[in-house]
């Protein structure tokens, strides 16, 4: 199969797990009225499996159509943008940090730090302009729980999605 072709496949894939991860399981967070997910995890692996580029479009892709699908269509432009920089970021430092065997789970590990802090500091920005500093300000902890539920996930997946063949020989873009 193409090259080209296979990195597309493998971001439909990862866009579709996305997606699914991020509309099938949700915890309602108390006062805000949103939810903590597994999604995360995948966007972080998808930055990691997939590189910055491929990985940025799927986790961008899956996570607004969550959105979409789950009628919190005003989240979806933030959405898009702070899931996708997340991936791209994961994976830039996957591919500069996890160049050993030793360094791989602490590359993702930052990958999770990064998904941490964009998805507190992106959101709360973004909802200053619905719901003023305070209420924005409501919204932090349950984005930092997200993010750390975001990370250990991750790293629970990521020896699996590893061993996969087809992965670990994948050439990232």
């Amino acid at each position: 199969m193409n090259s080209n072709v296979k990195k597309m496949v493998y971001a439909a894939l990862f866009a579709a797990l996305t997606c699914a991860a991020t509309f099938a399981i949700k915890i309602p967070t108390p006062g805000t009225g949103g939810y903590i997910h597994p999604g995360d995890a995948i966007v972080i692996l998808s930055g990691v499996m997939l590189g910055p580029v491929y990985g940025a479009v799927a986790a961008a892709l899956g996570s607004a159509m969550a959105d979409l699908l789950g009628g919190y269509i005003v989240y979806a432009p933030i959405t898009l943008l702070v899931k996708g920089v997340i991936a791209f970021l994961c994976g830039i430092v996957y591919k500069r940090l996890g160049t050993a065997e030793r360094t791989r789970y602490i590359a993702v590990g930052v990958g999770g730090v990064i998904d941490m802090v964009l998805v507190a500091g992106g959101y709360y920005c973004y909802e200053i302009f619905f719901y003023g500093v305070m209420g924005a300000l409501a919204s932090v902890p349950a984005n930092l729980v997200q993010g750390v539920s975001g990370l250990v996930l991750a790293l629970v997946l990521y020896p699996v999605l590893h061993a996969i063949p087809e992965f670990r020989n994948f050439k990232m873009v």
